[in-house]
């Protein structure tokens, strides 16, 4: 069974920072994608980051510039550098992470973690 653990979550004044991770274990298997999702009170989830297996990244446009998504494949864990951080960036922060077997794909989610930015 596959689990997700997040963590680095909290409360930060405007223009600090945090660090998110997020660790998959019981899959037996490297994971494919793993991306960062985001759902402000009242809003859809949004896509924050992504990273692919082969390492390439893609981030929201609100983003582009002040975090960056890494991976430790050692590690199955996941990471989010958010810097420069603002009031809009508050929000419960999801991992997200898909594993390919063979023909099946499927993804898994992290519990989530608040992330609140004062002004």
């Amino acid at each position: 069974q596959v689990q997700l653990v997040e963590s680095g979550g909290g409360l930060v004044q405007a223009g600090g920072s945090l660090r998110l991770s997020c660790a998959a274990s019981g899959s037996g298997f490297s994971p494919n994608s793993m991306s960062w999702y985001r759902q402000a009170p009242g809003k859809q989830r949004e896509l924050v980051a992504r990273i692919t297996g082969g390492g390439n990244t893609n981030y929201a446009d609100s983003v582009k510039g002040r975090f960056t998504v890494s991976r430790d494949n050692a590690k199955n864990t996941v990471y989010l550098q958010m810097n420069s951080l603002k009031p809009e960036d508050t929000a419960v922060y999801y991992c997200n992470v898909n594993f390919i077997w063979g023909a099946l794909s499927k993804d898994y989610w992290g519990q989530g973690t608040q992330v609140t930015v004062s002004s």
